[in-house]
């Protein structure tokens, strides 16, 4: 015991020593980029803090739940709002810094082959190499060490994806950045970097960065890095423009009426629909308010569209409640042939709905082949064709969703309780009893326990690189475990549509299908999830919870 609590007194004083060095390199970080003309304010009108340019609108803070560090409003913002402005000569980009380095811009001029983005990722790491004396070193130190996208996950973290789209998606991820990293070796040579940045370790640390934190401009393809600009962390379009959020005040926003507006640049501004973007006019990258924003609230920014499997691929997260997420189901062969739309168009929403074009895909193939020419415009308008066409329509997609749930090695709820053994294991490094878990789950854990070497004669060992492990094999997890709720919210609207024809129409269906009663869910790991007990066509006390 003794020897624990020493332990776990040295981990506490070295995390407090590197949160103290933290705050060191952000407050020089900041002094930096005001003095490179980084602000809050188009005009002198207001004058910024000659040691940050935070304080008026914004200021940086831990947001533990939701995203980690972020930006938070230190005012009332209203929507449309210009809230930091980043001048175009602090923009990183390849272009700049082959300008300001002869020697890296000759030497990529002989490798015509390199795309934009590999040309950037050396760039990058040429940078680092320079240490201190390079001009970037207080915003590089800003820069996380380490990514979990896709291309970094290992392949016990690729294995617990679970899903085949998924795993493909992050091999396919994998291979790609090692492949890149072989084609510009020659080039990183070439420069003489240090042997730690010429490691693949290295290269996905670089890809990571421009993946995750790179920026559109027009001029370049690869994007670029926006000191401070970066520090906004991601909302999913449409997630926060409610009626109710567009009040600060608990009066409604009126552009008209407003008299805080009092110019024609804030009046279009507050007419924008973008968050940010490169403005040539004022030659800065400008960043406005999707919303208003109350004091202490964090100052989100959108990306894009984007699924959850997409923001793990690109940017190393996910959301927990994501409008734009999709999951997608293998279909008979004969239905991709039935329809026009690309395959990136047949899914299933985070509601169990199916899509527009999914939708009608099953409700051509249910019609006989011979009937289809016929009614093939009313399925593409939107039309139901019948009601016994819309029953056989929804057996099949329940009962493809349910095979799918099958087939898997866990349910959802055993992947909500993984995920808690995780968390507890990551925060008092204890395990539970490996006894005490489901088969699948201990076979699952003790494979990557292993793996990662986290136990050595029965002491528990977690190193950087294992923590770094724990924290992807839990993004894994979370994204099998949000899919299999999609897949399992399928099932219940299957269910309602055909009960809501029964209790209409087609009586002669009430033997196959039933009411489901005393629909319930369960809350696991912060999120709703059906419970394993639900009644109803496609629900039973087995194993995984489905028939």
């Amino acid at each position: 015991m003794k020897i624990q609590r020493k332990k776990k007194r040295k981990i506490q004083f070295y995390r407090e020593a590197a949160m103290d060095d933290e705050a060191l390199n952000l407050k020089s970080f900041l002094k930096w980029a005001t003095e490179l003309g980084i602000s809050y304010s188009p005009s002198t009108s207001t004058t910024p803090s000659p040691d940050s340019c935070m304080g008026y609108s914004l200021f940086v803070s831990s947001f533990p739940e939701a995203g980690g560090r972020g930006l938070a409003a230190a005012r009332d913002i209203k929507k449309g709002e210009l809230i930091l402005r980043v001048p175009k000569g602090v923009l990183m980009t390849s272009q700049c810094l082959m300008r300001n380095d002869e020697a890296l811009s000759i030497a990529v001029k002989k490798h015509p082959s390199l795309c934009c983005t590999q040309i950037l990722a050396v760039a990058l790491l040429n940078e680092v190499n320079k240490g201190k004396s390079s001009r970037w070193w207080p915003y590089l130190k800003q820069f996380p060490r380490s990514y979990d996208t896709l291309a970094d996950f290992g392949k016990i973290e690729i294995q617990a994806l679970q899903i085949d789209d998924a795993i493909w998606a992050a091999q396919k991820a994998s291979q790609k950045a090692e492949g890149e990293w072989k084609e510009a070796s020659a080039l990183m040579h070439e420069l003489k970097l240090k042997p730690q940045l010429l490691a693949l370790k290295a290269w996905l640390w670089a890809s990571g960065s421009i993946s995750s934190r790179t920026m559109h401009i027009p001029w370049d393809e690869a994007g670029c890095f926006c000191p401070v600009g970066d520090f906004f962390n991601y909302v999913a379009p449409g997630e926060e423009t409610s009626n109710s959020e567009d009040q600060v005040t608990g009066e409604p926003f009126s552009l008209q009426e407003d008299s805080m507006l009092k110019s024609v640049t804030e009046l279009a501004a507050a007419h924008r629909l973008i968050d940010a973007g490169f403005e040539e006019d004022v030659s800065s990258y400008c960043f406005y308010a999707r919303r208003n924003y109350r004091k202490g609230e964090q100052v989100l920014l959108s990306y894009g569209t984007y699924t959850n499997l997409e923001l793990l691929q690109h940017y190393g997260f996910i959301l927990s409640d994501n409008p734009n997420d999709k999951a997608f189901i293998p279909l008979e062969p004969n239905m991709y042939s039935l329809c026009s739309w690309e395959s990136e168009s047949l899914y299933i929403q985070p509601d169990g709905k199916p899509s527009f074009a999914l939708l009608s895909t099953v409700r051509i193939w249910a019609v006989p082949q011979n009937n289809r020419r016929p009614v093939a415009h009313l399925v593409y308008s939107g039309y139901q064709l019948s009601t016994e066409n819309e029953v056989v329509a929804m057996r099949w997609l329940a009962k493809k969703c349910r095979t799918i749930l099958d087939s898997l090695p866990t349910t959802a709820e055993e992947d909500g309780k993984l995920l808690v053994i995780l968390d507890e294991f990551q925060e008092n490094h204890q395990l539970m009893e490996i006894k005490e878990m489901p088969s699948a789950l201990a076979s699952e854990l003790c494979a990557f326990m292993e793996s990662k070497k986290i136990f050595s004669e029965g002491t528990c060992v977690i190193s950087s690189v294992a923590r770094r492990s724990i924290g992807r094999m839990k993004l894994a997890i979370l994204w099998r475990y949000h899919y299999k709720k999609i897949i399992s919210n399928c099932i219940l609207h299957c269910t309602e549509v055909i009960n809501d024809i029964i209790s209409t129409k087609d009586l002669k269906y009430k033997e196959i299908f039933v009411k489901p009663a005393n629909l319930h869910f369960t809350l696991l790991y912060s999120i709703a999830l059906p419970s394993a007990t639900l009644f109803s066509p496609f629900f039973s006390n087995t194993s995984k919870g489905l028939i």
